[in-house]
């Protein structure tokens, strides 16, 4: 009988009955349920932790330790996709790039991790975010710039809607 509840042991272990053989540990259920929810809180926290950490990111220019990627490197100051770059020079290769709006507005960040890293087995974690809301994600390949030689992936993180078409112009 569905919704039936069966004691195995008086008071320890919740089962239910689902058809005519099958039962649910309901302990268990709920067991799995609570280590999800706590892993997407963490997920969650985490996130926005990295982005509160990074300081008051929102307009250029950033504070130390990030630097003009235009003043590292020969590049020009606006990147038409990619606006004003900021980066931390602790992080290159990977990042992350901190993309401004010609207004001076944080639009975007930007991974670029070597894809030759990538096929070592490198992995890139806990990456830092240049702003907590993200509304899209553009990813694709370069073959190597000044500052990142070696052939590389971009992956933009848009952070509003506009964002993109800001950096365009």
């Amino acid at each position: 009988m569905p919704g039936k509840l069966i004691f195995r042991e008086p008071f320890c272990s919740r089962r239910i009955q689902v058809g005519a053989v099958e039962t649910i540990d309901l302990h268990a259920v709920e067991f799995i349920m609570i280590k999800q929810i706590i892993a997407i809180a963490s997920l969650l926290a985490g996130t926005a932790a990295l982005a509160q950490d990074a300081g008051d990111l929102g307009e250029a220019p950033p504070e130390a330790p990030y630097a003009a990627v235009s003043d590292l490197v020969e590049l020009p100051e606006f990147l038409p996709g990619l606006g004003q770059l900021y980066v931390d020079p602790e992080t290159l290769p990977a990042g992350p790039f901190l993309g401004y709006d010609r207004d001076g507005r944080l639009s975007a960040t930007i991974y670029m991790p070597p894809i030759g890293d990538l096929e070592g087995g490198t992995s890139f974690d806990d990456l830092a975010l240049g702003a907590e809301s993200v509304s899209s994600v553009d990813i694709y390949y370069n073959a190597g710039h000044p500052g990142v030689e070696q052939p590389h992936v971009h992956v933009v993180l848009y952070h509003d809607p506009e964002a993109k078409g800001r950096l365009a112009k």
